[in-house]
């Protein structure tokens, strides 16, 4: 039996959040419908008054009680290193590190053992703040989103920093989104493109030229602090130019152009990756877009993902995040809660098979 174990991250209960069909007891709730044992949770998103709340005696003893009722354990803190609340400044150095102790201190009080901390987060301030998370117990989690990779350049300048002896970089780790593993490009965004005029032709061109990059290798992103910068030339590197141009021939519509920059938003990188940095990773986001009735997953290559933490021993948790509804709500009512509890039988299925 392997033991890896299954979380929700509430991030995938957004839509009823907001429409008000769940309050953040109700997201916990269909958490543990789930057969989840974990929680992730986005304390800015859900506690409001943020983060204030969270210092409280009352609402600490709330949190543990809900914890208790559904008997969930809590996984991962999302933090949002929001360096640009200003107009005319980025935050300093300092006062970004201070926004990090913040999300530690906060994550440490509702027991929880790692935080996630976006892809755009500089390694000063995460190299500034590994003392203080050592303090507190909770280890540093750089999310690896697509489409970012771990063996690659940019991964490595973060451990040319971070790989260092001493205690406290220990507490720095990774936190790999699936999105990084999809077969194919997520067929709710195409969905979403045909209603913008996406034609066939269009789709089919951007269809195979990411069936090539998949059966061919993508470029990899470089290490850079300018992420645009990089994130344009991993485009450039993986053929968008010409692809526009073959549209651009082909008379193609404003969905076409649409569908074939968002294409560019997912990638696919090999598991092996996984197997290679297991030792440095902390939390695994299961990025999901669609879960088919059938407990398939259209994109994202769950069986062959969770085979490779089976056979790295990952011990950890493994979080739903389901982000389909961004390419559903300008038409209907998005069923966050059913393409949750597919993605988890799904998860299950590929843990215990």
């Amino acid at each position: 039996m392997s033991s890896i174990k299954r979380s929700i991250s509430l991030y995938s209960y957004q839509d009823s959040y907001y429409m008000g069909d769940l309050d953040l007891e109700g997201c916990l709730r269909e958490v543990s419908k789930t057969g989840a044992t974990g929680v992730e949770l986005l304390a800015e998103e859900m506690i409001k008054r943020f983060p204030d709340p969270i210092y409280t005696e009352e609402f600490q003893e709330q949190w543990k009680d809900w914890l208790k009722k559904y008997n969930l354990t809590p996984t991962c803190y999302d933090a949002f290193l929001e360096n640009r609340i200003f107009d005319n400044r980025t935050l300093s150095l300092g006062e970004q590190i201070d926004m990090m102790k913040r999300d530690l201190k906060c994550a440490s009080i509702l027991g929880f053992s790692c935080i996630r901390t976006l892809v755009s987060t500089p390694i000063e301030v995460i190299e500034g703040s590994l003392e203080y998370a050592e303090s507190v117990g909770v280890k540093i989690g750089l999310e690896v989103h697509a489409p970012f990779s771990l063996n690659s350049t940019w991964a490595q300048g973060y451990m040319d920093k971070l790989d260092k002896p001493g205690s406290k970089y220990k507490y720095f780790c990774w936190i790999p989104d699936m999105g990084i593993f999809c077969k194919r490009i997520p067929d709710v965004l195409r969905e979403r493109c045909r209603k913008h005029g996406a034609t066939d032709a269009g789709i089919a061109l951007v269809d195979e030229a990411y069936a090539n990059r998949v059966e061919h290798g993508f470029t990899k992103i470089e290490y850079s602090q300018n992420l645009g910068a990089a994130n344009m030339a991993y485009r450039n590197a993986n053929g968008e130019a010409e692809l526009k141009k073959k549209l651009e021939k082909m008379g193609a519509s404003q969905g076409d152009f649409e569908y074939l920059a968002n294409s560019y938003t997912y990638s696919w990188s090999d598991p092996q990756d996984l197997i290679d940095n297991i030792d440095r990773i902390c939390h695994i986001h299961a990025k999901c877009y669609n879960t088919t009735e059938d407990y398939v997953e259209t994109a994202v290559a769950i069986p062959e993902v969770i085979a490779a933490l089976k056979k790295a021993g990952y011990d950890g948790y493994v979080s739903t995040e389901y982000e389909g509804g961004e390419h559903l709500r300008d038409f209907q009512l998005v069923p966050d809660i059913e393409q949750v509890r597919r993605h988890q039988e799904a998860l299950r299925r590929a843990i215990e098979g």
